[in-house]
């Protein structure tokens, strides 16, 4: 098995891959940048001795599934799952350099989740160069995660219905870096409202309020927030109107739904759609629905999570599990029936942030750990 103390003398090379993975920018929504590093992902496997199946994309980054034969006796495949994608636009490495700082490395995207890329290509590294025994293992690059993965959910639900463990390497949660063994669902939803414009002065009774009515509106959602249940529901941005003199013809409002179960997630969705509008004269139509369903904290995921803990404890780490109120890939491999650890990246913390940042001791431990998952398990 390979040990903590093994990554460590390799940690120089994995810092320098790490570096040259985030200094490659790789915002979602610019398909020219990801492209540029799914090709050096590519060759990068293939070094591995992986075999690459190409999933091309019109709008978004090209889609990766790397795969490495079984080696020993071990049957039932293994799919790991990270993105590339980040929140930054290029150039933002100008402003938020790679930089080392004693145990703590920055550089955007690098917690969400490039440090979880880096770990996997050492991981393999290993593997293949100590000829570990290991089940078949695919390897999901994806490009748009950040967006919802509205093109690549149906390569993930295909690649988890096949698969008999997920390997998820999301960010782990802080400050102590639990794994995710639960994971809320999350619906999206645009509620529109329509009245009818008049002189707010001039004429004020000739007109529909869609504000006023989207007020009400705002105040439904909210009551259908359930803390006891864990269900959220929150109205985050507003629009309406054109002038302060003017009543507004229309208005409105995104919609954010968090739901820990499919029963309660599909309950609150119905809620949602039943917005009916209560001003004189003011229509409602509600768009959207659950984007990401809930990952359930199953019989079988409590049973991978032990597996998880026990071989941490083999290499002196005593993991955690948690359940968080964000969404991953990692939901969609659950929902079909897939065992999904979710969790398994970097320690780190401020996703999303400028202060975003990994622990270079949580690097090597973290790719020590997942080492060991796709030898041992």
């Amino acid at each position: 098995m390979i040990t903590i103390e093994d990554v460590a003398k390799r940690q120089d090379a994995l810092l320098a891959s790490l570096e040259t993975i985030v200094r490659m920018e790789s915002p979602s929504t610019d398909k020219a940048a990801i492209d540029k590093l799914v090709q050096y992902l590519r060759s990068e496997c293939e070094k591995l001795g992986a075999s690459i199946e190409s999933r091309d994309q019109s709008e978004w980054g090209d889609l990766t599934i790397a795969s490495w034969p079984g080696n020993g006796s071990k049957s039932g495949q293994i799919l790991v799952m990270t993105h590339i994608d980040t929140v930054w636009p290029v150039g933002t490495i100008e402003r938020l350099p790679w930089s080392i700082d004693g145990d703590i490395a920055r550089g955007p995207g690098i917690f969400d989740m490039k440090a979880s890329v880096a770990m996997m290509l050492e991981a393999m590294r290993a593997i293949q160069e100590q000829n570990l025994d290991h089940r078949p293992i695919k390897w999901l690059i994806n490009t748009e995660e950040e967006m919802g993965s509205p093109a690549s959910r149906p390569v993930i639900e295909e690649l988890a219905k096949e698969s008999d463990l997920v390997l998820c390497l999301e960010p782990p949660v802080p400050p102590h870096g639990a794994l995710k063994t639960a994971r809320k669902g999350v619906g999206m939803f645009t509620v529109k409202v329509t009245g009818k414009a008049s002189h707010a002065g001039a004429d004020p009774k000739a007109g529909v309020s869609a504000i006023q009515e989207l007020a009400n509106q705002i105040q439904y959602l909210h009551s259908l927030t359930d803390y006891d249940l864990g269900t959220t529901v929150n109205v985050g941005v507003i629009s309406g109107g054109t002038r302060r003199n003017v009543v507004a013809a229309e208005a409105d409002a995104l919609v954010d739904l968090r739901a820990v179960t499919m029963d309660e997630a599909e309950r609150t969705v119905e809620a949602i759609r039943g917005c009916r509008a209560s001003v004189p004269g003011a229509s409602v139509t509600v768009e959207g629905d659950l984007n990401r369903p809930p990952m359930e904290r199953t019989e079988a995921i409590a049973a991978a999570f032990q597996q998880a803990h026990a071989i941490g404890q083999k290499l002196g780490l005593d993991l955690q599990e948690a359940s968080t109120g964000g969404a991953s890939d990692g939901n969609f491999t659950a929902a079909v029936g897939a065992t999904t650890i979710d969790g398994l990246g970097c320690t780190g913390n401020g996703g999303h942030a400028d202060s975003e940042h990994i622990k270079v001791s949580g690097l090597v431990e973290r790719t020590a750990l997942l080492t060991g998952l796709l030898s041992e398990l």
